[in-house]
């Protein structure tokens, strides 16, 4: 608890570390998937994502250990996998630089390395300072998050779509995640589509 406050005006508790922890163990297989998406829709300073982005890491380390080009690309590809959204802006900051200290620590990072920059820019879109409820961003907007795959060598797509679109998913899939199979309905359609980005290219 930061503040009585802030608790009063915004329901505002973090969870321990130890209930976190034994929370994703009842989602084991996907929290040491690496390409498993997770959303936090109120995230506070990361308390949850950063302990998934862990579980990533370490099994990218597991998987691509012997090879450091994919080790960094499915790290990458990781972090990616991994969404929030929270209500106040210090919490953002806070829990944008939580989660970039557990990657740049992991692959040994400087802040001028492409991957540091790419790590920065992926959670400057993945963490959203918005309102889950009314799905809007803090600036009234509707709140969109980008979809990253990881295409190999080095690769990666990016596709954007809207919150509430990804929130109807379970009226036309069985698979209710986040962006699971849309099948071929028109309100999966992408709000924008980007072309096939090298880690250079997406942080430029």
């Amino acid at each position: 608890m930061k503040s009585k406050k802030r608790v009063a005006d915004h329901g505002e508790v973090f969870t321990p570390g130890w209930l976190v922890e034994s929370m994703l163990d009842q989602v084991k297989g996907e929290s040491e998937r690496i390409d498993a998406r997770f959303l936090e829709p109120a995230c506070g300073s990361g308390n949850f994502l950063v302990r998934v982005l862990a579980r990533k890491l370490s099994a990218a380390e597991k998987r691509y250990g012997k090879s450091d080009f994919e080790k960094r690309n499915y790290s990458l590809h990781g972090l990616m996998c991994i969404y929030g959204i929270e209500l106040l802006l210090d919490n953002v900051v806070e829990c944008r630089q939580n989660m970039l200290e557990v990657f740049e620590v992991f692959l040994e990072l400087e802040a001028e390395d492409e991957l540091h920059r790419a790590a920065e820019y992926v959670l400057s879109q993945n963490i959203v300072h918005g309102d889950a409820l009314t799905m809007l961003g803090e600036d009234g907007v509707a709140i969109t998050f980008p979809e990253w795959g990881y295409v190999g060598k080095g690769k990666f797509q990016r596709r954007d779509f809207r919150f509430d679109t990804l929130t109807q998913m379970s009226t036309f899939a069985e698979e209710d995640t986040l962006f699971a199979e849309r099948g071929k309905h028109e309100v999966f359609t992408p709000a924008k589509s980007y072309p096939v980005m090298s880690v250079a290219e997406l942080t430029a």
